[in-house]
């Protein structure tokens, strides 16, 4: 484990072993996590703030997000685990506080998508991807805290995805619905997104969640749903002439082809492998350890010399869309380490810290903390995007921290 790897910034060389990039990342973590801290939370109405553009204005009007909120508490939550540092669980507690007064919809189940700045509902559509996340962050919060409200609350919207989202007769998910889950004609998570009944995106992310769950709260039941998610994966998310996921589909399976997205391909590469490991399923462990090297080396297709992954391709009119987003080079660093631990080629592992020495030099934020949302061809900050906001978020980041401290 004393490896050491020659890497490359432009045309300077630059040397790291692993016990370096532990310590490095170990730093960033604390560098983030005090980032969160010192910065978004909301004395004024409660809760955090809603947005924080690239010069560190808050923006004390901006919505507040179920998807963000439901990720400041998985971050801060894993982070005590790891840290045991008392500030970390006050934090934590306040995320799983304000989502259970405000986003919990004590009339219909499930959350809002989004609060005023005040906390007050102000789009009420069941989106099943933030219930998912709220998932995620509550059961990690009940592993820290051990608070038995935490993990109820998980389990009622756990239960919430199974009763009115699930696909009896196909299997699989739906996208949204309305507030009192009669069905919705927009069921798009953003602009960008196709408006389909299922998506690979909210997939990964409820099979994310359920494993998060089973590992506070085992049950036959839970367990099934997991293997079935990764069942569906290996039948229609991933593509086996290519290994890129698939993103888009109708409610019978038929695909809406679209995008390759390289950073949800280097996500799902490591992350699904860890949800079959989570249920102790012996075949599908194996199955998805084959995948995680296929998937991760269709993802490295998305590579740049600079060791940055570019964010999507368009095969249809075979255009890159030349744009370095923070995400995914966060997800690279461990969906690459992942690879390498399973091959011990050193390739990937050069792979994860190149990824890190990207987000290092252009991604990372010397002057007021965080990480920039991403950088275009010409390495100029994309300046339109938030430093926080309702997709701009600590869990990426900091979840790639923590995965190569525990990995190395």
């Amino acid at each position: 484990m004393g490896i050491t790897l020659h890497l490359w910034r432009g045309n300077e060389g630059e040397y790291m072993n692993l016990q370096q990039y532990k310590q490095e990342v170990t730093n960033e973590l604390f560098s983030i996590l005090s980032y969160w801290m010192n910065n978004t939370i909301d004395n004024l109405n409660g809760g955090f703030v809603g947005k924080i553009d690239n010069s560190n204005k808050i923006d004390t009007t901006s919505p507040k997000g179920s998807v963000l909120n439901g990720r400041i508490l998985w971050t801060f939550s894993a982070a005590y685990t790891q840290f045991q540092k008392e500030e970390y669980l006050t934090v934590a507690a306040r995320a799983f506080n304000y989502i259970k007064v405000h986003f919990i919809d004590k009339q219909f189940g499930g959350v809002y998508w989004t609060v005023d700045a005040k906390g007050n509902m102000l789009d009420s559509k069941k989106q099943i991807y933030a219930l998912a996340f709220c998932v995620y962050g509550l059961s990690e919060y009940y592993a820290a805290s051990k608070k038995n409200e935490a993990l109820q609350l998980a389990l009622s919207l756990y239960n919430a995805i199974e009763q009115l989202s699930y696909d009896e007769e196909n299997k699989g998910y739906f996208e949204a619905f309305k507030r009192d889950w009669n069905n919705a004609d927009d069921l798009r998570l953003s602009a960008k997104d196709a408006n389909e009944k299922k998506t690979m995106n909210t997939h990964l992310h409820i099979i994310e969640a359920y494993a998060n769950l089973y590992k506070v709260d085992p049950s036959v039941l839970l367990k099934n749903k997991i293997v079935q998610l990764l069942e569906l994966f290996d039948k229609h998310f991933i593509d086996k002439n290519t290994f890129h996921l698939k993103l888009f589909f109708d409610e019978a399976w038929n695909e809406k082809p679209g995008l390759i997205s390289y950073g949800h391909d280097v996500e799902a590469a490591w992350l699904l492998q860890q949800c079959a490991e989570i249920t102790q399923h012996e075949n599908w462990t194996k199955v998805y350890k084959d995948h995680a090297i296929k998937i991760a080396n269709a993802a490295s297709e998305g590579l740049d010399t600079d060791g940055g992954l570019w964010y999507e391709y368009e095969p249809s009119h075979q255009t890159l869309i030349k744009e370095k987003h923070w995400w995914p080079q966060a997800e690279a660093m461990i969906g690459f380490f992942n690879a390498y631990q399973i091959t011990n080629d050193e390739s990937y592992l050069q792979q994860s810290i190149n990824s890190w020495q990207f987000i290092k030099h252009y991604i990372k934020d010397e002057k007021n903390g965080e990480w920039f949302w991403g950088v275009r061809d010409d390495y100029s900050i994309m300046p339109s995007e938030d430093k926080v906001g309702l997709w701009k978020c600590p869990y990426h980041s900091s979840r790639a921290c923590l995965e190569i401290i525990n990995r190395i």
